[in-house]
């Protein structure tokens, strides 16, 4: 009778205390006691984390993309914000760099490149006030390009 109440307790402590259900869902991993888990929501959060670390990949590689047009293509700004820009460029590759100890993260960034290129350009595009054939459609630079860390267009 316990198995069948418990997991009603904790599907409620989920919604009311997440951190404790944390703890409690932890524990009970650690203790291999699987029939009294919250599958449901056990199972929604692995997923959640895995779509962050998408997210979280997307995000960076926006980012480095950005500042490395900016870095190309922005020749009136370029004397005044190129040590930032370098230095914003060298901090996305770094999380990039961190995220990609996965491999599963590193071909997700291949797969996603070019989706998220064209998002990048288009916030060039915006911050710059430059038309936008300055910008190519198709990313210039090669996937390591973009991850070397000695690589800075010119």
């Amino acid at each position: 009778m316990t198995t069948k109440i418990l997991p009603l307790i904790q599907h409620s402590l989920y919604e009311e205390d997440y951190y404790l259900w944390i703890e409690t869902t932890l524990k009970q991993l650690q203790n291999q006691d699987s029939e009294n888990l919250d599958w449901q929501h056990l199972t929604e959060e692995i997923e959640a984390l895995g779509i962050e670390q998408r997210r979280k990949v997307e995000s960076y590689l926006k980012q480095l993309l950005i500042h490395l047009l900016l870095y190309c293509y922005w020749e009136s700004e370029k004397e005044f914000c190129q040590r930032g820009w370098k230095n914003e460029i060298a901090n996305f590759r770094d999380e990039l760099e961190f995220s990609f100890r996965s491999k599963t993260l590193y071909n997700y960034f291949l797969e996603c490149l070019d989706s998220v290129y064209i998002k990048a350009r288009k916030q060039a595009i915006q911050k710059t006030g430059l038309p936008s054939e300055t910008f190519p459609e198709k990313c210039p630079f090669t996937p390591e390009d973009i991850l070397n860390s000695d690589y800075f267009p010119e």
